[in-house]
């Protein structure tokens, strides 16, 4: 059996398709559909050099690799390479030619600090050590029923609030992206992002394949969004929160709370199954609003650093 590493054809649907395959077998728990892999590899900022890679074995694709710069950060020279083989397709090689090949390219590039997630398991974390990554903060997926599982009821809506959907913004959805730029600002991460270009933000998240404008919620105050809840869907009953926050003055209000679950009750009427999300260990109140939803912790990924030089 030959492995080979090559590029991704996002023009070729058998590849976008093979990709997603990949992906749902290694990492069901974030949505993936061969539009939204077209999308990453077509629409990504040119200023990411976002290279998508594929391992093949005999004309199968077994391994997928996201390799890019991270051009939104305030610090120069950092990375991020994920890596994911399909599980009944270890021990081949694929792995370990798909991480050369990405740090041979980031390299060329400039990148001094490279950046990846490995799902916590032992295979997983020995695999990434082994190619001189040390360890740093952790992050749970989530996962709720919404098929068979209760939500709590809905709650009222305070006065002066209101609920819109991102379709609702359709004309003018500038609004939400301010929102979105300040709300990143105090996401758990290891690389300080900042959205500054708006235009990018329209071509990467607002014309996102997944984004489900009708169920992307937001809490009003005086017309203008102030927390917001990001719904992604795949046409295939499975629904994922992107990002929830909201804006430093309206905290402690209980906004992001109302705006998501009211998101999951519309999601669950639209026949949706299963709802997934993500929280960094530390993010004590996303934890919370999440176990109060009646979200569970599925996995565990831990990210991963290695400086190159």
């Amino acid at each position: 059996m030959t492995v080979l590493v090559r590029d991704l054809r996002p023009d070729v649907p058998a590849d976008a398709e093979a990709f997603t395959r990949v992906r749902r077998l290694a990492l069901p728990y974030i949505l993936f559909t061969p539009d939204s892999v077209r999308h990453a590899a077509t629409q990504t900022h040119p200023d990411a050099r976002f290279r998508p890679l594929v391992a093949e074995e005999d004309g199968e694709v077994i391994g997928t690799a996201q390799v890019h710069l991270v051009p939104d950060s305030s610090e120069p020279g950092q990375a991020c390479l994920n890596i994911y083989v399909r599980p009944d397709r270890t021990h081949r090689g694929a792995g370990r030619l798909l991480v050369e090949a990405a740090e041979e390219y980031l390299a060329s590039l400039g990148a001094a600090k490279l950046f990846a997630w490995a799902l916590d398991e032992p295979a997983n974390r020995a695999f990434a050590e082994r190619h001189g990554y040390r360890p740093g903060r952790s992050a749970h997926f989530l996962r709720l029923d919404l098929a068979h599982g209760t939500l709590p009821p809905l709650p009222e809506v305070p006065a002066g609030v209101e609920l819109r959907t991102a379709a609702d913004f359709a004309d003018d959805p500038r609004p939400l992206f301010e929102l979105d730029a300040e709300t990143i600002l105090d996401e758990p991460s290891d690389v300080a992002y900042e959205f500054t270009d708006y235009d990018v933000w329209l071509k990467e998240t607002w014309n996102h394949p997944l984004l489900d404008r009708e169920l992307t919620t937001a809490a009003c105050v005086d017309g203008r969004p102030v927390a917001f809840t990001v719904a992604y869907t795949d046409g295939d009953g499975r629904y994922a929160t992107a990002m929830t926050g909201t804006a430093r003055a309206h905290r402690g209000r209980g906004l992001a709370k109302l705006a998501k679950i009211h998101s999951l009750h519309r999601a669950r009427a639209a026949g949706l199954a299963e709802a997934f999300t993500g929280n960094d260990t530390g993010n004590d109140a996303m934890i919370a609003i999440n176990k109060w939803l009646g979200y569970e912790v599925c996995a565990t990924e831990v990210r991963y650093v290695r400086e190159l030089g």
